[in-house]
């Protein structure tokens, strides 16, 4: 294979979703024993968190659940990532509307919602759990897992 296949996940501060998708996903290819064929990151499409671990609530369902990512550090997400990554996955509507502003018109391919890879869930969008009660980090955390579930597949018929 001549490159890995590259990975991010996008959300506004990159502390709730992105970071706990980054982890889940991780998780979901660390079994699958592809971590060496399948490059992931996450940012935001802010820099506010710039450095900063994902949110405490975010880690604890990720914790009560196996998954690790304590490991994970906030960043903002450039051109360079836009250029470089084959899937750039926007958590909402606003984030994809940011990215493909951001985006040169030959990486819009790349820019994808998310949940365009869980479509047993009527929704389009990992809403923001930051404002809203420990079941919010829940329902992101079963959102993002059935998305990584989807996405996996489609990297391994496509790419691997």
């Amino acid at each position: 294979m001549s490159h890995k296949v590259s990975v991010i996940f996008v959300c506004l501060g990159n502390i709730c979703r992105s970071p706990t998708a980054h982890a889940v996903f991780r998780d979901i290819v660390k079994s699958e024993g592809l971590l060496e064929e399948i490059l992931i990151d996450s940012a935001g499409t802010a820099s506010w968190h710039k450095g900063k671990p994902a949110d405490s609530r975010s880690i604890q369902v990720a914790q009560n659940r196996g998954i690790e990512m304590m490991d994970l550090r906030s960043r903002p997400v450039d051109l360079g990532d836009l250029i470089e990554f084959d899937y750039i996955l926007a958590m909402d509507d606003a984030n994809y509307s940011d990215l493909m502003e951001m985006a040169l018109p030959e990486h819009h391919d790349k820019i994808k919602m998310f949940l365009d890879f869980a479509p047993e869930y009527p929704e389009t969008e990992v809403p923001d759990p930051y404002y809203g009660g420990p079941q919010g980090f829940d329902h992101v955390f079963n959102l993002v897992t059935a998305a990584s579930s989807g996405l996996l597949e489609e990297i391994k018929q496509r790419h691997l």
